[in-house]
């Protein structure tokens, strides 16, 4: 058992169940006396990233897979082992699987009907149910592998990659905020959209290991503190979100001229370095300081008069950066709460 933990960390589970799908795979087809080769390429592409996926498409699979041994054999009775015929075997398999919305399917499927062509030349309906047959050995066992051998838990990483997306947001409103206010920053106006558009690609990847975990429970136990501990994460996640979206509002004055006062100027570095410290700190601690400089934003939002800036926007710049602050804060507070709840939970379960 220790020897595959090692081998999963090193190459990865699902090379690992990979390769004993396709092992025990050829041993049944060597055992019935079947070709191993379709069986083989179809355990190869039926690994997925879940055993939901696995067997969803396990569904898709099999009649595409079905459909291409049939072209196959169609296509060799009437022109014989040619190349335009692994042509026309691939084209039609690949239009059939898309007309009757099988895309799942169409990559295993033209590889079973073009891998026939030059494997078959006698006894067409046998040999399309044979292959067929090993078709299904393969869906059948690598679906079996994916459910049964080594079950992968995402939460882990989840954890560890919204902790550091929640480090990498904080540098961002930092970086951007001081750029904003034309103080010395790393980054510029086109490096700072770069960034951003990075940490939502992080976000979109967290959702799809988020969602990866959910399909998964489906099939095997999870503990109530599993579950918790995945809700909790799955709130901040929300928040983070929500956070990067005002973050990102920040980058639209990138094409108009910031005028920031130099008492406001102060205010404005104070509370994205504020922003920082809290994204950075462990619990999402809040400091009062930092309540106080957010109560002073806040006054100075709703002291603006729209008509103070010669525009045709109802707002000038300096007041959306002050909204976008004040609504980072909430968010903030939002998600110390949805900490110090998560904590509380942990204490409870391990006094129970």
């Amino acid at each position: 058992m220790d020897t595959i933990r090692k081998a999963k960390y090193l190459v990865g589970g699902r090379i690992i169940k990979t390769g004993i799908a396709v092992f025990l795979t050829v041993m049944i087809c060597e055992w019935l006396n079947w070709p191993a080769m379709f069986a083989a390429i179809t355990a190869i592409i039926t690994i997925e990233p879940t055993a939901a996926n696995s067997i969803k498409k396990a569904f898709v699979r099999f009649p595409a897979a079905a459909i291409g041994a049939a072209y196959s054999i169609a296509f060799n009775v009437v022109l014989g082992d040619h190349s335009y015929t692994y042509a026309l075997v691939a084209i039609a398999t690949i239009m059939t699987c898309h007309k009757l919305r099988l895309n799942e399917g169409t990559l295993v499927a033209t590889l079973t009907g073009v891998a026939m062509i030059s494997t078959v030349h006698d006894h067409f309906i046998a040999s399309f149910f044979i292959r067929l047959g090993a078709t299904s050995i393969g869906l059948l066992v690598s679906t079996l592998v994916n459910l049964f051998v080594m079950s992968p838990n995402y939460s882990p990483a989840i954890l560890n990659k919204i902790r550091n997306l929640f480090l990498e947001t904080g540098d961002f409103i930092e970086s951007r905020g001081l750029e904003l206010v034309d103080l010395h920053s790393k980054t510029n106006r086109n490096e700072s959209r770069s960034w951003f558009q990075k940490l939502m690609k992080n976000i979109e990847a967290i959702e799809v290991l988020c969602r990866y975990q959910k399909e998964e429970w489906k099939y095997h136990r999870f503990s109530r503190q599993d579950m918790r501990t995945f809700h909790y994460e799955y709130k901040k996640l929300n928040i983070l979100r929500q956070i990067l979206y005002h973050a990102g509002n920040l980058l639209t004055n990138s094409n108009q001229k910031v005028k920031v006062s130099e008492k406001n100027k102060d205010l404005v570095v104070a509370i994205v370095c504020s922003i920082k410290d809290i994204l950075h700190h462990p619990q999402y601690e809040i400091e009062t300081s930092h309540f106080e400089k957010i109560n002073r934003v806040t006054e100075l939002f709703w002291d603006r008069k729209p008509d103070h800036y010669d525009s045709h926007h109802c707002f000038a710049p300096e007041t959306v950066i002050f909204y976008e602050l004040i609504s980072i804060s909430d968010l903030l507070e939002e998600l110390h709460h949805i900490q110090s709840l998560e904590l509380r939970h942990q204490k409870l379960y391990q006094n129970e």
